[in-house]
Order: C-alpha cells, then sequence, then structure tokens
C-alpha cells in the first residue's frame, strides 16, 4: 500500500509541478523562474509537513505527501539541466544567478517551513 501512496503522490506532485512552473515561467519570461518558485515552495512546504508533529510525520505525511507529491513536485534535475544549458549559451551571469538563488533560497524554505511548523505546534 505504500508504494500505491508514493506513486499516487508523484503522479499528483508532477502534474503540479508542470503546471506550475509552466505558468510562473511563461508570466516571468524565463522557464527558470518557475523551476526555482517549485523548489523553494517544495523545500518550504518538505520543512513544514516534516517537523509539524511533535513525533514526527506519520505515515500519510511522509509517504504520500513528502516521498510521493513533494518528491513528484520538486525539481532538482530541471535545475541542473537548466543552470547547464544557460552556461552553454553563454549566459554565464544568469547561471551563477539560478545557482545561488536556488540553494539560498531552497535553504531558507525548509528552514521557514520547519519555523512554521514549530510555531504551529
Amino acid at each position: 500500500m505504500i508504494w500505491l501512496s508514493i506513486a499516487c503522490g508523484g503522479a499528483l506532485g508532477s502534474v503540479l509541478r508542470f503546471w506550475l512552473a509552466d505558468l510562473i515561467g511563461r508570466q516571468a519570461g524565463a522557464p527558470f523562474w518557475g523551476t526555482l518558485f517549485v523548489n523553494v515552495t517544495g523545500c518550504f512546504l518538505i520543512g513544514l509537513l516534516g517537523n509539524i508533529r511533535a513525533g514526527g510525520p506519520n505515515e500519510f505525511d511522509r509517504y504520500f505527501l513528502m516521498v510521493g507529491v513533494l518528491g513528484g513536485f520538486t525539481t532538482f534535475s530541471t535545475f541542473s539541466l537548466q543552470s547547464l544549458e544557460l552556461l552553454k549559451a553563454g549566459s554565464t551571469g544568469l547561471a551563477a544567478a539560478n545557482v545561488a538563488l536556488s540553494m539560498v533560497l531552497c535553504l531558507l524554505g525548509v528552514w521557514l517551513g520547519a519555523t512554521a511548523a514549530r510555531l504551529l505546534s
């Protein structure tokens, strides 16, 4: 049953990622902005879910939401490919900004999610 829960969550997360990253990327004028937003949001949510309960996440939170939905939702491999493509295109500044912003904002997202969970507890 755990495998089915992860698979269903992953399918949902992947569709959400595609839709939201595409929407934001088109609005912002470059695909990497949508990817960055999805990664930061996913980091915040995993920080929140991973810390919201005193005893840790329950089975639903851990498998369906964290491994499934958020595993399908976050896009580190896409981030890496887009960074490489920016470098190959000669956009070194954008590539560096994408890497730096992704690392800093995603770590901040996890910390904010954990802090929010602590405040909600």
